[in-house]
């Protein structure tokens, strides 16, 4: 049996190890530990949980007590993809380097410039850093990568989701050739394997796992569920419920949007939940953490913010409210349960679109997951679309119906009114002007028959169109718009006046 003490750490080191608890490294941990001592490029491949960290945190340690650093010139740099990853592993130096005078810098966004220059200023033994935040302190001076001995690039899978490879490739630049390379991945897709050949000399490759595997001590099931949202959340809700054993939990959304509206639903439920996303300012993230590490909340609710290396190891349960896109995530997902050799259960809801996404997950970590009861098959078909009432519609029938149908005798008897009131007005009109100019009448021509039947709309818009001073659309200054007139020939009745001046000889 291998214990730390074989691995060639330094005193110090070993005291702080067996202070935090620990006797026996994990496989990874008695893989990169002794190449990594001898200064050689380690290439560590292990599904998450398997202590990646303190594998090159010990070996680090050692390494870093002969010597110290310069300003603005650190000895080391640790590449993370998160925010929360580079705070953890700050954590983990500060645990196993107590007996170490070493400064350790850590730049991460969300923090102010000025408090990480006077960091920088003192001289960072340990510089550990999100490849943005480190290049735009480079960018302004602060910072030379020219001292730089060790590099270490964690979690490069999550460097590559992340879109941070033209960064690090633009880092390894411009730092020394004869560095130390330290390179950490749960999973090994073709791209990461290419990078690493570029970037590592004459490595030592330590796999103790299957790559993209997932943990034996952690419980896979798949739940069937609706594709609704609210179907969703009241599946969630029930499984929580039913689990005996919940301890505390991580909810996994694959946005954020739906990470705020799962943490609302779930809290107005009644239970103990958080919300972390990358929308979150970092001192907010970190104090949900620190909740939910200490107990104060029971469920997380997190986007795969929270999917890659955070060391909460008491974990006991993981749910996916969605099915992750990318197959990797949910080996790492799944990898927040089940740490250290603990059992754990994580279960994934699935609607019958996300069936492919469970397909590919399958075929990544090689083994069939199991389903709790029944399977996409078992889900009841969604209601058609003509069945369910449009939103904004008033569905027909019922007492909109008969209002409507009450209404209908009253209007056409109130149309019927008007119509007659036109008619009787336009007769009355044509007989007084028969009876009071009928010469003219005979002058103008004849007259054009009147309509068999007025229009009631037309007949309604006439009234309507007269305003106050007699002008409207169809008032009687305008005789080419009376139906009940007859046609002028020439003129008619209104010769302009210049129109009678006799003519000169």
């Amino acid at each position: 049996m291998t214990i730390f003490s074989d691995l060639g750490l330094s005193q110090k080191v070993l005291s702080a190890v067996q202070d935090a608890g620990y006797t026996e490294p994990t496989p990874i941990q008695e893989g990169a530990i002794p190449p990594a001592l001898e200064r050689r490029d380690v290439l560590g491949i292990a599904q998450t949980g398997t202590g990646k960290t303190a594998s090159f945190v010990l070996p680090m340690l050692t390494l870093l007590e002969k010597g110290r650093a310069r300003a603005r010139m650190p000895r080391t740099l640790i590449l993370e993809p998160t925010r929360e990853l580079a705070a953890q592993v700050a954590e983990n130096f500060e645990k196993y380097g107590k007996n170490h005078k070493l400064n350790v810098a850590l730049l991460i966004g969300g923090v102010s410039f000025e408090e990480q220059n006077r960091k920088l200023e003192r001289g960072a033994d340990v510089l550990i850093c999100t490849p943005g935040r480190l290049l735009d302190h480079f960018e302004r001076g602060k910072l030379l990568l020219s001292g730089v001995e060790v590099l270490v690039i964690d979690e490069a899978d999550r460097m590559l989701d992340m879109g941070f490879i033209p960064d690090i490739e633009r880092i390894v630049k411009l730092i020394p050739f004869t560095r130390q390379t330290l390179f950490f991945s749960a999973t090994m897709p073709p791209e990461i394997q290419k990078l690493a050949d570029n970037f590592l000399q004459n490595a030592v490759r330590v796999e103790v796992s299957t790559r993209s595997s997932t943990a034996k001590t952690v419980t896979q099931q798949l739940v069937a569920t609706g594709a609704k949202d609210y179907e969703k959340r009241a599946a969630l809700r029930d499984l929580v419920r039913d689990q005996d054993e919940l301890k505390n939990a991580i909810i996994f959304c694959n946005r954020k949007k739906d990470v705020a509206d799962l943490f609302r639903s779930l809290d107005r439920h009644g239970f103990s939940a958080g919300a972390l996303h990358g929308d979150m300012d970092q001192r907010s993230r970190m104090a949900m953490l620190h909740n939910f590490r200490e107990g104060n909340l029971q469920l997380l609710v997190a986007s795969d913010v929270a999917a890659r290396g955070l060391d909460i190891p008491d974990v006991s349960h993981v749910f996916n409210f969605d099915v992750p896109i990318h197959a990797e995530d949910y080996v790492h997902r799944i990898g927040r349960t089940g740490r250290a050799g603990r059992s754990g259960k994580a279960f994934t809801l699935v609607t019958k679109r996300e069936g492919k996404y469970v397909d590919a997950i399958e075929k990544l970590i090689d083994q069939k997951i199991e389903w709790l009861s029944g399977d996409l098959s078992s889900i009841a078909p969604a209601a058609p679309e003509e069945d369910k009432p449009k939103r904004g519609r008033k569905p027909r029938g019922g007492k909109e119906s008969a209002r409507g149908a009450r209404k209908e005798p009253a209007a056409e008897e109130a149309l019927t009114e008007v119509v007659a009131a036109v008619e009787s007005s336009a007769a009355t009109n044509g007989s007084a002007k028969d009876g009071t100019s009928g010469a003219a009448a005979k002058q103008k021509g004849p007259v054009s028959p009147a309509p068999a039947e007025p229009k009631p709309r037309r007949a309604a818009n006439d009234d309507a169109g007269r305003s106050e001073n007699g002008r409207g659309r169809n008032s009687g200054s305008r005789r080419g718009n009376r139906d009940d007139e007859a046609t002028p020939i020439g003129f008619g009745d209104d010769i302009p006046a210049f129109m009678k001046i006799a003519a000169r000889a």
